[in-house]
This record gives structure tokens, sequence and C-alpha cells, in this order.
């Protein structure tokens, strides 16, 4: 049996990443301006490239699941 992956979870996966790719270059951009709104918006990066890892490590564990199963 083919492994199932959730193609709509690794969709959002690359949303956050490129979510998080967009405030880190706000940040850069801020980081002389306003130092803390730079760290507030590495913050909000750091939690988009945290929740893109749990949905990375979602999908990782289903094609697991899914190989342990079907051996």
């Amino acid at each position: 049996m083919a492994q199932q992956i959730d193609p709509n979870l690794l969709k959002k996966a690359e949303v956050s990443t490129t979510l998080a790719k967009s405030l880190i270059s706000q940040a850069i951009e801020q980081s002389a301006a306003d130092p803390l709104l730079c760290e507030e918006v590495l913050k909000q990066a750091s939690a988009e490239v945290a929740q893109a890892q749990t949905m990375i490590s979602q999908v990782q564990s289903s094609i697991q699941s899914s190989s342990q199963s079907s051996s």
C-alpha cells in the first residue's frame, strides 16, 4: 500500500516558511531603526518556523507509520 502524504499539510508548512522568510526580511530592515520591533518580528518568524517544523514532522511520522504497517 502506498504511503499517504497530506499535501495540504505540506502546503501549510510552505506558507509558514514563506511568511517566516518575509518576517526575517522585515526584521533585517527594522533592526537599526527599531530594535524592539525587530525582536517582536523575529519572535513571530520563530513561531512560524516551529509551526512548519511541526507540520513536516507530522507528515514524516505518517510516512513512517505507513511504511512500518505495510512491512
